[in-house]
């Protein structure tokens, strides 16, 4: 089963939410732990038109509908496609950017803040067909500039560094010839100040982790912990600690205190 089956909802060693009054029931130990930390973070998106980028590889897809098996799908992945060439997707295929040229310049009138400037490559896959339905995929590479404001500790012994996580899909796209696509893409860009530190934190202490429970076999355990009558009137602590959402007419309550006529008869529901 998970941490957050309802078999462990009432374990004090699973992660779990926990009430103002349950915060401090619990604790037992400070640990130190090690961690990345993130001093500072920026995020940055835009649409990017008509950027055009160029196929570093590519090879056929396996599989790829068009009557091919996979063994006759690897012997042909260098051929080349055949014109005209169709657009299809593209997304990027990594969270980690590769950041060139950085540069970081503390400012004297913000001695907090430094301006990070850079290069940040973002790799994508692009899907495309050929005249003869046969799906390919290649790898191409977009490069977006920033310039930017960040929050830079101290020098230190163990040295910060700064990353990005990038993330990009498009919109639409055309091939324009020599392994070029003209693509309109939206882009999303994070930069991150991180250093590796080890943190004193409190502690409940180590969890308990459950055994893993088997799809099939939990088909009928929602259904078996049903109440096995049908509640007459509106419980309030029950549905708080439920978690019950009730809906009556056109009046709803996400705590289940909007069954003002005296039954849960007009619509409740788990969330």
């Amino acid at each position: 089963m998970s941490f957050y089956s309802y078999k462990n909802s009432r374990s004090t060693h699973c992660p779990c939410s926990v009430g103002p009054s349950d915060v401090l029931n619990g604790l037992n130990e400070k640990v130190c732990i090690q961690v990345q930390r993130v001093y500072d973070s920026c995020l940055m998106q835009e649409q990017l038109d008509k950027q055009r980028v160029t196929l570093v590889s590519y090879g056929l897809v396996p599989g790829c509908g068009c009557g091919m098996t996979n063994e006759q799908a690897a012997e042909v992945t260098n051929t080349q496609p055949n014109m005209p060439i169709t657009f299809e997707s593209c997304r990027s295929t990594a969270t980690e950017g590769t950041i060139r040229n950085l540069s970081v310049e503390r400012l004297c009138d913000r001695p907090c803040f430094a301006r990070v400037r850079g290069q940040i490559d973002v790799p994508i896959d692009i899907l495309f067909t050929d005249s003869t339905c046969r799906e390919y995929i290649g790898r191409g590479m977009i490069t977006v500039d920033r310039d930017v404001l960040l929050s830079i500790p101290d020098e230190s012994i163990v040295p910060y560094t700064i990353e990005a996580m990038v993330s990009a899909i498009c919109v639409s796209g055309t091939y324009v010839g020599n392994n070029v696509f003209e693509l309109d893409i939206c882009v999303t860009v994070v930069l991150k100040v991180l250093a590796k530190v080890e943190i004193l934190v409190p502690s409940y202490g180590f969890c308990d982790v459950p055994p893993c429970e088997e799809f099939a076999d939990s088909v009928c355990d929602e259904f078996f912990s049903l109440p096995l009558f049908p509640q007459a009137l509106c419980d309030e602590d029950a549905l708080r600690a439920r978690n019950v959402s009730c809906t009556c007419g056109t009046h709803s309550s996400i705590t289940g205190l909007g069954c003002n006529a005296g039954t849960c008869g007009c619509g409740c529901s788990n969330r």
